[in-house]
C-alpha cells in the first residue's frame, strides 16, 4: 500500500456513464447475509501476523472472526479493535486486531470497471484500503503491480488517495504514480470508489469524478504490469501511514470501514 504520493497524473473528468456502456456485471457482493463474509467469495490474508505486517503497521489480522469482519444490516463491517490475542499461535505481539479480506483463490480479473461503496474510519492511526494485487507467481511486489482504488489515513482525514505501484514506479524509490481528492464527509457517508482499467489506461475516481489517470506507455512490464489478473483486497490497517504509534489513542477504537457493495463489470464480448 501507498506511503505517500510524490508524483501524480492529475486529471479531473466526470464519467459519462457508470458503468461504461457495453459493460456487463460479472461479479458482485451485496453483503445481504448475516455473520461472516461469504467464504465462496472471500478469504483472509494472515500471512505476516507472526513476524509483523509491513510499513510499521500495528495490527493482527484475524481469520474468520466476527469481531473483526461480519455482515450486518446489509453491509460488510471490517472493524479494528485495541486488544491483544496472545492465545493465537500466529500472534506477533500486536496490540490491535483487524481483518484483511481478499478474493485471491476465489476470483481474479483482468481489466474492467470496479465500484465499491464504502464509509471510512477517521480515527488517527486508521488506514482503510480498497486495492488490487497482481497474481503472477514468478514475480514479487512491486513488479506484480498494485492498484490502490482507495486509501485514507487518519493522520489526514478527508483526503482519499488513488495510487499505482510497479517495478519502475513505487513508493520505495519515490516514483509512485498517484493523485488525491478531498471530500469532507468520507467518514460520515457512503461514497462510490471506482476503477476503470483497460489495456490502454487506468483511471481511479470517486462518485463518477475520475481524478487520477495513467496511460500505458508501451515501455514494458516494469512500468505496465497491468495485463495480468489481479485480485481484490479490503482491509483496515492500524499505524504505518495512518499515524505515529505513540500518538494513537486506543480510546478511539474500535473503528470500522463499512462496505455496502462490491461490483465488477467487464466489457461484453
Amino acid at each position: 500500500m501507498n506511503l505517500g504520493a510524490k508524483e501524480a497524473s492529475k486529471v479531473s473528468y466526470k464519467l459519462e456513464q457508470s458503468p461504461p456502456a457495453g459493460y456487463d456485471l460479472v461479479w458482485a457482493d451485496e453483503f445481504n447475509g448475516d455473520g461472516l463474509p461469504d467464504s465462496s467469495k472471500w478469504a483472509y490474508d494472515t500471512h505476516a501476523n507472526k513476524g509483523g505486517w509491513y510499513n510499521n503497521e500495528l495490527q493482527y489480522y484475524s481469520d474468520a472472526r466476527l469481531k473483526n469482519s461480519r455482515q450486518e444490516d446489509g453491509v460488510l463491517i471490517i472493524e479494528a479493535h485495541a486488544e491483544e490475542l496472545d492465545d493465537m499461535d500466529d500472534w506477533g505481539g500486536q496490540e490491535f486486531t483487524s481483518a484483511r479480506l481478499i478474493t485471491n483463490g476465489k476470483q481474479t480479473w483482468t481489466y474492467g470497471f470496479y465500484e465499491i461503496s464504502a464509509k471510512l474510519p477517521c480515527a488517527y492511526g486508521s488506514w482503510p484500503a480498497i486495492w488490487t494485487l497482481g497474481t503472477a507467481e514468478d514475480k514479487n511486489w512491486p513488479e506484480i503491480g498494485e492498484i490502490d482504488i482507495m486509501e485514507h489515513v487518519g493522520r489526514d482525514p478527508g483526503t482519499v488517495h488513488g495510487t499505482l505501484h510497479t517495478k519502475d514506479f513505487n513508493h520505495t524509490i519515490n516514483t509512485q504514480r498517484a493523485n488525491q481528492i478531498y471530500v469532507e464527509d468520507v467518514c460520515e457517508a457512503f461514497h462510490r470508489y471506482q476503477l476503470h482499467w483497460t489495456p490502454e489506461k487506468i483511471a481511479i475516481g470517486m462518485d463518477d469524478e475520475m481524478y487520477f489517470e495513467l496511460k500505458n506507455n508501451g515501455e514494458g512490464y516494469g512500468s505496465w504490469p497491468f495485463d495480468d489478473p489481479h485480485y481484490l483486497l479490503l482491509n483496515v490497517a492500524v499505524g504505518g501511514w495512518g499515524g505515529e504509534p505513540d500518538q494513537i489513542d486506543k480510546a478511539d477504537f474500535p473503528v470500522r470501514m463499512e462496505v455496502d457493495y462490491v461490483r465488477v463489470w467487464q466489457e461484453a464480448e
